[in-house]
């Protein structure tokens, strides 16, 4: 079987709560969302690889006036597929699209007040991300999961990430209105 990252992602979230294409989606838009992007085209299909390959199951539960749901499981064998996985090194580190450093390399070519304006607005898009965090953060803190100190560990990161972000914004307008002071 050719293996991705979202087969490793499926196979993770099975070993939660999660047992329907469903709630695998809603956990992902919940957590993962901020690092992992999954869509429902990928997670159905997925699914049925991970039970073709005998590395999870799959049940049909019968649901009053609706149709027969489908429950995953993984398996013994997907779990050891999974930790075979995390055990790896890590192959790559991350390199994001960031629209806003593309736009800022080439900002010579607007107003530098445009370009003070569209930082403003990321700053204040990144300070609501990091207050949305604080949120999660309360929600996951309150959770009996087992999974709760790797959850908040990850949460963690973006936070973090997301304060040097909004500390890099401040600090590139401040330098945009010297640099526009210097000029003048």
């Amino acid at each position: 079987m050719k293996e991705n990252q979202t087969t490793y992602a499926i196979l993770g979230l099975l070993t939660t709560e999660c047992r329907t294409g469903y709630e695998i989606k809603q956990l992902i838009d919940r957590s993962l969302n901020h690092f992992w992007k999954i869509s429902y085209g990928q997670i159905y299909p997925t699914l049925q690889k991970l039970v073709n390959n005998e590395l999870a199951t799959v049940n049909s539960v019968a649901q009053t006036d609706k149709p027969d749901k489908k429950e995953y499981v993984i398996t013994t064998k997907g779990k050891e597929v999974l930790q075979d996985w995390l055990r790896e090194p890590i192959k790559q580190l991350p390199s994001e699209r960031n629209e806003i450093l593309l736009k800022l390399f080439f900002s010579s070519q607007q107003e530098k007040q445009l370009t003070i304006s569209q930082l403003k607005n990321a700053q204040q898009k990144l300070t609501e991300r990091y207050h949305m965090y604080c949120g999660i953060e309360d929600s996951i803190s309150n959770s009996p999961s087992p999974d709760r100190t790797y959850w908040l560990i990850t949460l963690d990161y973006g936070k973090r990430t997301t304060c040097a972000s909004i500390e890099w914004c401040k600090d590139t307008i401040n330098k945009l209105y010297d640099e526009e002071a210097h000029n003048l």
